[in-house]
């Protein structure tokens, strides 16, 4: 019999036997459950084998499912930066303070995941900075082929006020519905709905990549899908696009064939 076991916003589990989180996000059906820690005890890295993952409706299937930390909240391990500028280096656009992952916005440019994924869930939680005026950014997903600005991917914008909007970079596909299609920029797919909480405050994004499907969730809802997306595995990338932006809590489920 399988066991339902529950992935928290805190990153500890809920099942029998294992401490409970406080909040319950996304269930997981498997036969086997693993949970690799840190040093304090916290989980960094939780395997699942022949899992399933249900978010609302949405059922994703993998013969193994791990969730880690993509940030860690003391430095840039395992990420590395493309600047237009040559002369740039990458801490002189990105930082991490208190835990948050701070982008400064210029020079224009991405940071990007040393490794490549295809079928993932991402959540990660965003803010324009307190006292300044919000910009423009985006996570740029399956990013793949030559780093410039911008490689072939597909943007999950962030702009303010327009988070849930796609973006299709470089020839990316991906089919929406027609009537959110922008006439005078066909790549620009706009969200059906606003979900996005007004600067400074936190909101989270919830991105779902499972094979040509692509969903996107602000601070819970669904507000963008769409599907004929590449089925390549790529970096996952923040962009650095004129303002001031802070990040925290980035953790992937990695959804393996």
């Amino acid at each position: 019999m399988r066991a339902l076991w529950c992935i928290g916003a805190c990153g500890l589990l809920i099942g029998i036997g294992v401490v409970a989180a406080q909040q319950c996000m996304t269930g997981i059906r498997a036969k086997r459950l693993t949970v690799i820690t840190d040093s304090q005890q916290r989980a960094k890295e939780i395997r699942a084998e022949q899992a399933e993952i249900v978010i609302d409706s949405i059922r994703l299937k993998a013969k193994r499912i791990v969730k880690l930390r993509l940030f860690n909240g003391r430095d840039l391990s395992g990420w590395k930066a493309y600047l237009a500028d040559p002369n740039a280096k990458m801490e002189d656009v990105w930082r991490v303070e208190n835990g948050i992952l701070i982008c400064k916005g210029t020079p224009l440019g991405y940071l990007y995941t040393e490794k490549d994924y295809k079928n993932y869930i991402l959540r990660l939680e965003w803010r324009w900075a307190p006292g300044k005026q919000p910009g423009n950014s985006g996570v740029l997903l399956r990013v793949h082929g030559e780093h410039k600005i911008w490689p072939r991917s597909v943007e999950a914008q962030l702009m303010y006020m327009n988070a849930g909007d796609f973006w299709l970079i470089d020839g990316a596909p991906l089919e929406t519905d027609p009537a959110f299609v922008d006439k005078n920029a066909p790549r620009h797919r706009i969200r059906k709905k606003n979900a996005e909480k007004p600067a400074p405050e936190w909101n989270q994004y919830e991105i779902i990549v499972y094979n040509d499907r692509i969903i996107l969730r602000v601070n819970g809802e669904t507000v963008n899908e769409g599907t004929g997306a590449e089925v390549v595995a790529g970096k996952i990338a923040l962009q650095s696009e004129g303002g001031e932006i802070h990040f925290r809590n980035i953790e992937l489920i990695v959804l393996e064939d």
